[in-house]
This record gives C-alpha cells, structure tokens and sequence, in this order.
C-alpha cells in the first residue's frame, strides 16, 4: 500500500546516497557550489526581463513591431515555464551536473546568436532556445544545493538561492537599464553570458558529479503533457492582456494548456513511475508552501511592471533610476531570506507564511494609499521595504516545504515545481497587474478625450505611453492630457495594489488554517515514524 508522507515533514524510505545523506565534506567546496549555482541561477532570471527596456532600440533597428516585441520577450519565459519538470526529473535520473553544462552551454550559445541576430525572426528563435537551456539550469541549481549541503546547513543554503531568485529581476533591470542608456541592445546579452561562463567553470570544477538511482523507464508521456499544459497556460496568460482574452492565440493557449493539464492528472495518478506523485500534494506544508509562493511571486512580478511604470510615467524617472528605485527592497528581502528557514523551524511554516503574506499585504496597501501623482519617491519607499520584508519571511521557507516534502530521487522534480511555481505566478501577475492597470487608466482617462481628434483619443485611451506620445500634437490641450493620463495612471496603480493586497489576505488565512501547527506536524510526524520503523529505515527531514 502506498502511504501519503506526514503532512509537514518529507520521509524518504529506503538508503540514499552518501552524496545525498551527508553532502559535500568539504565546507569550502560547498561555498563554491553555491556561489556557482547562484550565478547561474542571476544569468537565468536576468534574462526573463533584460529586453523590456531595449524595446524601442529592437524596433528601431530590426524592425520589430509590437507582436514581435512581445514574442520576443515571452518566447523564453514560455520555453522556460515548459520544461521545467521533464528537465528537472532527466537531472535526477542522468546526472545533475551533466544536465547543468548542457544547459548552460546551450545558454551560452543561444545568447551569444541573439546578440547578433539580424531580423526579428531570428531573435525570437534564439530567445526560445534560451529559454531550452534555462530550463536545463534553473531547477538543477537548487537541486545542487540540497543534495550537496548537509541537513544542518541546507535551509540558509536554500534561504540564499531564494533570496537571489527573488532579487535576481531587479538586479537584471538595473544591469540592463546601465546597457541600453549607454550601449545598444545587443549589449544586453553580454552579462548573461559571462555569468554563464563563469558558472560554467565552476561547475566543472566543483560540482559533484549526482544522481538518483530509480527503476522502471522515464514518463515520456506526463514529460509532453507537462510541457503543453504549462506552455500553453502560460502562453494563454500573457496574450490575454495584450490582444485580448478573446483572442485566438490567448484562447487556444488557455485551451491546450487546460486541456493538457487535466490529461497529465489522469495520467500521473495511473503511472506506477509517475514524473511526479501527485499525491504529495495532500502534504499540507508542500501545498501551503506552493500557494503561498504561487502568490507571493505572482504580486512581486506584477509589482515590478506596474512600479517601473508608475516611476517612469508619473514621477518622470529614466528605466535605471527606476530600477534603481527598487534596490531598498531588495536590501530588506536578500539577508533576510537567508536567516528565514532557521526563523521558521523555530516558530513553524504556518507562522512565517501566514506573517509573511500579511506584510506583503500591508505594504501594497500602504502603496495603494501613498501613491499621489505628485507626491515622489518618499512616500512608496515605506510601502517597498514592508512589502520586501514579508517577501524575504515567505519565499525560502515556501521553497523549503516543498524541496523537503519530496523524497532525495526526486529532487530534481522538487526544484522544478517549486520553479514552475515561480514561473506560472510570474505570468499570473504580469496579466493580473496588467489588466487592472489597463482597467482603471482607460475608465479614468474618458473625459479627458472628449474634443479630441478620433486617432488621437484612440492612443491616449490605449495606454500611458500613447498619451505621451500623442500630446506634443495637441498644442494647448497637451499638457492637460499629460496630467489626465498620469492621473487615470495612479487609479489604475491603487485598483491593482488593493485587489493584490486582498490576495495576499487570502494566501495569508490560507496558511493559517491550511498548514498545521508546529506541535501537531511534529506529532504527526512521529507517529508514522513508529508505524514505518520496523520495517525501512527512515530519514526524518523537517519541513515545518
């Protein structure tokens, strides 16, 4: 009979490797994992969003157009999102660090053809091919770091690679911003492959060599359901916004991602070597722990659209002081994701989650309340560093749960939920924020078109961007249009920070009812540690 793990704690019957069990012995070597592995990991999430600011430079100089633009910059966070799990599962069974070099070579290379790609064509097909080899690096990272780490230094190993997952974009805006203001676009491909080269290097040198021991043959068919069913929800999820819902494309995308969803269920739960036991998810920490992260990534994604935006729109700002606007966040989330993993087996996962969302909460509410179109910077900092605090309490130890509710086989799977997580929330939040952005400008921004010529109230009413761009046509009323515009802007930024506070509210009671109580995980625990003992040797790896 198949028996479900205790609720908050991962059990793995059966020995493990010495890899596995003990780590790397050597605790300079494990230093230099990490470092490598959050490199690698820095090369990944910065080119999720280092084209947005060279927009304007791609159509100007391969003559992109907008639909292009946009494949361009999706087209690899939806290779990524795709491959996750089938990827993160072929690095436990072949090897981690095998899988590792590939994706990074691939990387490497794709980077390097984008960076001289001549028409529009060619730079999607290479950022798609970029997206291959993060996928083939991003879940191996963390991966690494569990099974190379003992379990007593394992949590702020973990705690540090998320908190580089987390301010990885804003480190990624920053570089990119610095690029595009004094280079051109190609440039922007340039720290990314460094980054890989130099994770390169040090995997090679200091990697272990890792990988489970599973019998029966790979789930081909959960690898190809997986792949359409996140491909195509996250394909769907970031047309909607931009063509509309109803939009063949966004339609057809929710549709096969739907569809291959519900078949990879039933396939999973029929496989007696599924890519992914599906039954893990009555692990209340695992599935507390993936809520809380789907949220908390889906609020931080969108925020960074929506907070470049409004600096850049309403406050005047260039994309670098922007981007470097959001540094104080990432000074509050980066230490304290790594002290977060020992603070949650001290006060427990549904406390550190549960306190995190809330915060998270508070300070888009603060956001949502402070934003003025004349107001300045000050008065959102408050706001930035509450919100960077809640994320730097929740986002490692929701990575914990979930890489240590799952046995050491299959932690290359863990790693790549836990990714796939991140990734789905990212695409979430961009199309939430950017609908209720969307929203509240083009309610709020009306009457200001009324007298206008039918072209012209047509652009102002699309979006901020075309106010601007329309208002030196309008002689006297351009200035009164700028000021509607920036005005309709932050109703529409106070719709989309008070609709996310009440999700983290939601996420927040989630975790409170939803994820057991440290004494009642740990009784649970115990008692089937009782029950299994005389039969398997059990390792006891708490997660709460």
């Amino acid at each position: 009979m198949v028996r479900t793990p205790p609720e908050p704690i991962a059990t793995t019957i059966g020995n493990r490797p010495p890899a596995d069990a003990e780590g790397v012995a050597d605790p300079r070597r494990r230093t230099m994992i990490l470092v490598a592995m959050c490199v690698a990991l820095i090369a990944v999430i910065a080119s999720v969003s280092g084209l947005n600011v060279a927009q304007q430079q791609l159509a100007a100089d391969i003559g992109a157009t907008q639909s292009q633009l946009l494949w361009v910059i999706n087209g690899y966070t939806i290779a990524l999102a795709a491959l996750l799990l089938p990827v993160g599962a072929i690095g436990d069974r072949w090897g981690r660090k095998h899988i590792l070099i590939a994706g990074l070579g691939v990387f490497t290379v794709a980077n390097l053809l984008a960076s001289i790609a001549s028409s529009p064509m060619q730079l999607i097909a290479f950022r798609v091919l970029g997206g291959v080899g993060a996928a083939m690096i991003m879940p191996v990272t963390l991966s690494v770091i569990t099974s190379s780490f003992p379990e007593e230094e394992r949590g702020r190993a973990v705690g540090i690679w998320a908190g580089v997952a987390g301010a990885g974009g804003i480190l990624g805006l920053i570089s990119s911003a610095i690029l595009v203001d004094n280079f051109t676009w190609p440039w922007l491909f340039a720290g990314p492959i460094a980054l890989a080269a130099l994770a390169g290097v040090m995997t090679f040198r200091f990697v272990p060599h890792s990988r489970e021991h599973v019998e029966g043959r790979f789930d081909t068919g959960g690898s190809i359901l997986s792949a359409l069913g996140v491909g195509g929800l996250v394909l769907g999820i970031h047309e909607g916004p931009e063509h509309g819902w109803g939009s063949s494309l966004a339609v057809a995308g929710l549709l096969v991602g739907v569809l291959a969803a519900a078949a990879f269920v039933r396939w999973e739960l029929r496989q007696e070597r599924p890519l992914i036991d599906l039954r893990v998810f009555s692990n209340r920490s695992l599935a507390g722990g993936s809520v809380s992260l789907l949220v908390t990534f889906a609020v931080l994604t969108g925020l960074f659209l929506a907070v470049v935006q409004f600096m850049q729109a309403v406050l005047g700002y260039s994309a670098l002081r922007a981007s470097v606007a959001l540094l104080p966040m990432a000074a509050m989330m980066m230490p304290l994701s790594t002290v977060a993993p020992s603070l949650s087996q001290r006060f427990g996962l549904r406390t550190m989650l549960t306190a995190g969302s809330l915060c998270i909460a508070a300070g888009l509410a603060m956001l949502g309340i402070f934003s003025t179109v004349d107001g300045g910077y000050l008065p959102i900092l408050p706001g930035l560093l509450v919100m960077g605090l809640g994320v730097g309490l929740s986002m490692s130890p929701g990575t914990t749960a979930i890489t240590a509710s799952l046995p050491a086989e299959h932690q290359g799977v863990a790693s790549a939920l836990n990714d796939t997580v991140r990734e789905f929330g990212g695409a979430l939040g961009v199309a939430l924020m950017g609908s209720l952005l969307s929203a509240g400008y083009s309610s709020n921004i009306v009457s200001a078109t009324v007298g206008l010529p039918t072209d012209a109230a047509a652009t102002v009413k699309e979006g901020i961007g075309g106010a601007f761009s329309v208002a030196p046509q309008l002689g006297d009323r351009g200035p009164g249009v700028i000021e509607a515009a920036r005005s309709a802007f932050v109703d529409g930024w106070r719709l989309s920070m008070w609709v996310a506070a009440g999700l983290l509210i939601a996420a927040a009671i989630f975790s409170a009812i939803w994820i057991p109580s440290r004494q009642r995980a740990l009784a649970t625990h115990l008692d089937a540690a009782d029950e299994l003992a005389p039969t398997a040797e059990l390792e006891l790896a708490i997660a709460d």
